[in-house]
């Protein structure tokens, strides 16, 4: 594997790290809801996921990760489409995704 795939791998990781900090133990919508700051906190660590999914992807299209085309797309909709973000459906891929793409990172940086 590219040592610019590895960098961008890391990335993505850091940034997964980074949303389970933000979130604490307690993982609670309406917590999340309330709080503005913490919303575009995760919202930026999602951008940062996107666009490192996206830089491996052009490298090299044949890494194996489940939700890649998802986390692009969701990359560009928190980008371009700011005024149209679903926390319902951020906070459904936190949630439901995050651990299994954090599991797929974690197994190809080894």
């Amino acid at each position: 594997m590219e040592l610019e795939i590895k960098k961008f791998l890391f990335d993505i990781r850091e940034s997964i790290d980074s949303i389970e900090n933000y979130l604490g133990d307690k993982r609670d919508f309406n917590v999340y809801m309330s709080d503005k700051m913490l919303r575009r906190a995760v919202e930026r660590e999602f951008e940062i996921i996107g666009e490192a999914m996206s830089r491996i992807e052009k490298i090299d299209s044949t890494i194996d990760i489940s939700s890649k085309r998802q986390i692009i797309s969701m990359r560009n909709r928190v980008i371009h489409g700011y005024d149209k973000i679903d926390n319902e459906i951020i906070w459904g891929t936190i949630v439901r995704h995050l651990p299994t793409l954090k599991t797929e990172i974690e197994g190809l940086l080894k």
